[in-house]
C-alpha cells in the first residue's frame, strides 16, 4: 500500500514543481515589464510591445520544438543552423526553381523534418550521445546552407512579393501574422504533448527510458519521431525568419539554439528530462525577448545583454536543481 501511494505523491510533486517554475517565469516576465516601464518611460508603448512579440516569434517556434527533445532527456544543438538550412531550401524551391511558394514552404518543413530524422537515427540507432550527434549536425546544416546558396542570400521579393507581406501583415488586432503562427504552433505542441500517445511516450522516455523499453514501447522509433517533430518546428521557424527578413540568409543560425534551449529551461523544462511545459517555454521565450529589448531601449551595451541573459539562464537551471532535490 505504501508503494501505491508513493506514485501519486511523486506525480503531485512533479506537477507542483513544474507549476511553480512556470509561475516564477511568468512573475519574472511581469516584473521585467513593470521595471522597464518605470525605468525607461518610452518602453511602455504599443509599438515596443509589438516589437517584443515579433522578436519572440522565431525563438518561440524553435523553443517549442526543442522542448519535446529536452523532455526526453536529449538535446538538439542543430536547431539554429537547421532553421537556416530550411529557409535556404525554401528559397531554392520557390525562387531559384521558380516553383509556387506553397511548395517552397512545404520543402522547408520537409528539410527540417529530415534533419530531425537524421538526428534521431544517429541517437537511437547509432547510439551517439545527443550532444555529439546534434553538434555534428550543426556543422553539417550550416555547411549545406552555404553550399546550396553559394554563400549568397536568396531574396524572395523579386519572385514571391507576397511572402513577407502575408507573414508580416497586421490583419488581426495590429499584431503581425508571424506571432499568430508562433502561438498556433504552440497550441499544436500543447495538444501533442498533453493529449496524445506521442506526448505520453515523450514524458516516459525522459522519466525512465529503460522502464519504458521494458513495458514494450519501441524506444528507438519514438526517439526518432520526437526529433522529427522537433524538425518540423525547426522548418516552420525557417519559414518565419525568412519572412521577417524577406530572404534566406545562409550565414545565420549559430546561436539561435542557445536562445531556444534557454527559453525552454527558463519555462520549467528540466534538462534531466521527464518534465516540461509548452506554456512555460513560450513564457520563457517572451522573457528573453523582453529582457533583450528592454536592455536595448535602456542603452545597455550588447555584451552586457549577453552577460545578463546568461545569468538568468544559470538562475533558472539552479532553481530547477533545487526543485528536484526537494522532490527527491
Amino acid at each position: 500500500m505504501q508503494a501505491s501511494g508513493a506514485a501519486p505523491s511523486r506525480v503531485r510533486s512533479v506537477v507542483t514543481g513544474e507549476s511553480v517554475q512556470r509561475l516564477l517565469a511568468l512573475a519574472a516576465l511581469v516584473i521585467l515589464l513593470v521595471f522597464f516601464s518605470i525605468a525607461v518611460p518610452y518602453f511602455a508603448s504599443t509599438n515596443n510591445y509589438i516589437d517584443i512579440l515579433t522578436a519572440t516569434a522565431v525563438n518561440g517556434v524553435l523553443a517549442v520544438g526543442v522542448t519535446f527533445v529536452i523532455i526526453t532527456g536529449g538535446i538538439d544543438l542543430s536547431v539554429g543552423t537547421a532553421m537556416t538550412f530550411s529557409s535556404v531550401v525554401a528559397g531554392l524551391v520557390s525562387v531559384s526553381l521558380g516553383l509556387p511558394l506553397p511548395l517552397g514552404l512545404l520543402a522547408a518543413l520537409g528539410a527540417g523534418a529530415l534533419v530531425g530524422v537524421v538526428n534521431g537515427s544517429l541517437i537511437a540507432k547509432a547510439k551517439l550521445p545527443p550532444f555529439i550527434a546534434t553538434l555534428g549536425m550543426l556543422y553539417v546544416t550550416l555547411g549545406l546552407a552555404q553550399v546550396l546558396s553559394d554563400v549568397r542570400p536568396i531574396y524572395f521579393e523579386a519572385t514571391q512579393p507576397g511572402f513577407q507581406a502575408f507573414f508580416m501583415s497586421k490583419a488581426i488586432v495590429g499584431i503581425p501574422n508571424i506571432v499568430w503562427v508562433m502561438l498556433g504552433a504552440a497550441a499544436i505542441a500543447w495538444v501533442l504533448l498533453n493529449k496524445t500517445t506521442f506526448g505520453r511516450y515523450t514524458f516516459a522516455l525522459g522519466s525512465n527510458e529503460e522502464a519504458t523499453r521494458l513495458s514494450g514501447v519501441n524506444v528507438d522509433r519514438w526517439k526518432i519521431i520526437v526529433y522529427a517533430v522537433n524538425g518540423l518546428f525547426v522548418g516552420l521557424a525557417g519559414i518565419v525568419i525568412a519572412s521577417r527578413m524577406n530572404s534566406a540568409q545562409p550565414g545565420l543560425g549559430v546561436g539561435y539554439e542557445l536562445d531556444a534551449i534557454a527559453a525552454a529551461v527558463i519555462g520549467g523544462t528540466s534538462l534531466s528530462g521527464g518534465e516540461g511545459s509548452v506554456v512555460g517555454t513560450v513564457i520563457g521565450a517572451f522573457l528573453i525577448s523582453t529582457l533583450r529589448i528592454g536592455l536595448s531601449v535602456a542603452g545597455v551595451p550588447d555584451q552586457w545583454k549577453s552577460v545578463i541573459t546568461g545569468l538568468v539562464v544559470i538562475g533558472a537551471v539552479w532553481l530547477d536543481i533545487l526543485r528536484r532535490r526537494a522532490q527527491a
